[in-house]
């Protein structure tokens, strides 16, 4: 079997509403049209990955068992819905504490452990965020990236480089991409 393309989503303010260094597992709310996008991708046989910086914890802000209680909690509700994700990657680095990684965004660590585990094809996958640094690693990979307007996504439209696209959510990136004719 082939290399796969896949949907690299990021979590908080794309899959989640944004809640600053989110610690409690309580704290987790689906943005809005999550489900029917995961599930119309999922549908349309590509695996999602979803990968996540998560400096809160070299900053201190929360330990990493915090971060896997949220993480858990995130399945769980994924799960029910239908929608579980093929691979979740996160970073628990922050340059100025541990100094540079290979694996928080723009940084295309995650992706590539992502792909080598389940056989994906970056090239042809695509990158959805709220951040710039969320759709970065399309643009070095080769793949396409999305920025979503929920999360930080309206401040930072502005930045965003050329071949990225925007769109207004989670939901509005999955109708792309299944109608993009080139996937």
């Amino acid at each position: 079997m082939g290399l796969r393309p896949a949907v690299f989503v990021d979590r908080d303010g794309t899959i989640i509403e944004e809640r600053s260094y989110l610690a409690d597992p309580k704290g987790v709310s689906l943005v809005p049209g999550t489900v029917s996008a995961l599930s119309d991708l999922r549908a349309a046989g590509f695996p999602v990955v979803i990968v996540t910086n998560q400096s809160g914890i070299a900053l201190g802000l929360y330990e990493e068992r915090d971060y896997h209680a949220v993480a858990a909690r995130l399945a769980r509700v994924l799960d029910e819905a239908g929608v579980p994700p093929d691979g979740v990657q996160y970073c628990p680095h922050h340059p100025d504490v541990t100094g540079p990684c290979v694996c928080r965004k723009p940084a295309t660590g995650m992706h590539r452990a992502a792909a080598a585990d389940l056989g994906l094809d970056l090239a042809h996958s695509y990158y959805v965020g709220d951040k710039i640094t969320d759709v970065l690693p399309a643009l070095e990979l080769g793949g396409r990236g999305i920025l979503v307007r929920t999360g930080y996504g309206r401040e930072q439209e502005g930045a965003v480089p050329t071949g990225v696209r925007v769109v207004d959510d989670l939901r509005a990136a999955a109708d792309m991409i299944l109608a993009d004719p080139r996937r």
